[in-house]
């Protein structure tokens, strides 16, 4: 049955295809039926999602994604819709799947007419059955205008199996791809469609599994998996009532250069609402004073050089480098102790532009760059991480090490050797300033308290995204303020 509480493993296309093969090889599904199965459960959602719809478009490509669509056109015929199906392409091959489903619309009283660029589809409804997970280059000619056309009709599209145009294994558009307000996707959740322009063109994201028994997908191995906070809520336990503060970790928030105080407060207090016991800030010493009289919980120590940060890095558990640290030799000394210190690490912002300058790899840290910052690690340009982030993740991880957190829609950790995890939550009120100096104080303070590295990178961003989703839910996305996720980030370390 259709659910929007997707599965956790994720896998590319060519597993998906193989989980096709496994259910109708082995397991003795035949393909047509599960091309019913899947047009029913499209038919399905579209009904529950538009139930006043009268006009339905469905633009059919040449393969099985069209056969879904068929089957689709001719259950709303049947519940008394008015019908229009579009044939894209040279239509079905003979003798096979699709083209039983196209004999079937055809009988119900459907007959499909040939897409022409420009024509319009104007329907209450349009149904995107165009092109599946094979999809591996440009789309262009006729796919083009056919894709145009369903976005450029103001009506809301439902798209089958994945949106056409989106590449099912990175998330990226090939030339052009459809902006759906609804997918159904079927078997195997294919991991392009929550990451990158996924999320953006897939709307509202429903699975189905077709009925396929679940030895099916458990004979694979994920590409990737969801994440999700409750995974690791054991980590978040209810605290001993004999607890002090010195139980949970000290972390030291490096940065605020002049003129850049905001951003290491903001990760420091973020710190500390997400549990940390102790947490100190190095920063510039005309902001020390500043800082302490606006949060005075957060130990703000004015740092004028390396001599000056070594008794902080000697008391710390943690260190958090690199919120609004600049790039001037104050920040270059400071982050060259930092490095040197033995303590385990996390950097993001400024201190991972300095990496950028001198190379290194460990083990002991957690990075957590933007694609930009992704693309200046790698030495590329920042549409081509995006283009392909699990890559782009894996490459960072082989070359530096430790966990990679590369931010952005459907963020993605990456530890080594290990599957990676894509968060599911978040929303684009995120895309506002101080959002990742939040996130580098929340998984700075979780690793401060003794929760491994993998765990507290996994852990951190889905409390953060979590977070913004109830700051968004209680004021809206536009205007949402990096602070605003605090109040409710304490709610989500004490479930």
């Amino acid at each position: 049955m259709p659910t929007t509480r997707l599965p956790t493993a994720l896998y590319r296309a060519d597993q998906v295809r193989e989980l096709d093969r496994l259910a109708i090889e082995v397991h003795g599904i035949p393909g047509a039926t599960l091309m019913e199965r899947a047009g029913a459960a499209a038919f399905r959602v579209l009904r529950a999602r538009w139930p006043e719809s009268r006009r339905l478009g469905v633009l059919c490509g040449s393969g099985n994604n069209g056969g879904d669509g068929y089957v689709v056109a001719r259950l709303a015929r049947e519940a008394g819709l008015e019908v229009t199906a579009w044939q894209v392409g040279n239509g079905p091959r003979a003798g096979g799947d699709a083209d039983a489903a196209l004999a079937r619309l055809r009988a119900a009283g459907v007959e499909p007419v040939g897409f022409e660029a420009g024509a319009p589809v104007d329907c209450d409804l349009l149904v995107d059955g165009l092109l599946g997970t094979g999809l591996d280059g440009p789309v262009e000619g006729v796919w083009a205008a056919a894709i145009d056309a369903l976005n450029d009709s103001g009506r809301p599209v439902l798209a089958l199996d994945i949106p056409s145009g989106l590449h099912a294994d990175t998330g990226a558009v090939l030339g052009r791809a459809v902006a759906a307000r609804v997918t159904v996707t079927f078997i195997g959740l294919k991991q392009g469609l929550v990451t990158g322009a996924g999320p953006g063109r897939c709307g509202r994201l429903v699975y189905d599994d077709l009925g396929v028994p679940a030895a099916v997908p458990a004979a694979l191995g994920p590409s990737a998996r969801l994440l999700d906070a409750d995974d690791h809520a054991a980590w978040l336990a209810p605290r001993p009532r004999t607890a002090h503060k010195g139980d949970f970790g000290h972390l030291l928030v490096v940065g605020g250069a002049p003129g850049m105080a905001g951003a290491a407060r903001m990760a420091a207090e973020a710190a500390l609402r997400a549990g940390a016991g102790l947490v100190s800030l190095a920063t510039h010493p005309e902001h020390a004073a500043l800082v302490a009289q606006a949060r005075p919980e957060i130990m703000a120590h004015g740092v004028d050089g390396v001599a000056a940060l070594a008794p902080l890095l000697e008391r710390a558990t943690v260190v958090a480098a690199g919120p609004g640290l600049g790039r001037s030799a104050w920040a270059w000394a400071l982050l060259e102790a930092v490095l040197d210190s033995g303590r385990p690490l996390l950097l993001d912002a400024d201190a991972l532009g300095l990496l950028v300058e001198a190379p290194r790899e460990r083990s002991d840290w957690v990075l957590t760059p933007h694609p930009g910052e992704a693309a200046r690690l790698l030495g590329r340009e920042a549409a081509a991480v995006q283009a392909d982030r699990f890559a782009a993740a894996a490459a960072l991880q082989a070359r530096y090490g430790g966990v990679l957190v590369l931010k952005g829609a459907g963020t993605l950790v990456q530890g080594p050797a290990e599957t990676p995890g894509v968060c599911p939550a978040g929303n684009p009120g995120m895309a506002s300033g101080g959002m990742g100096d939040v996130l580098g104080g929340i998984i700075g303070a979780l690793l401060a308290q003794g929760i491994p590295a993998r765990v507290a990178a996994e852990l951190g961003v889905c409390l953060h995204a979590r977070a913004a989703d109830a700051a968004a839910a209680a004021g809206g996305e536009r205007g949402l303020l990096a602070t605003d996720l605090l109040p409710h980030l304490r709610r989500r370390v004490n479930p």
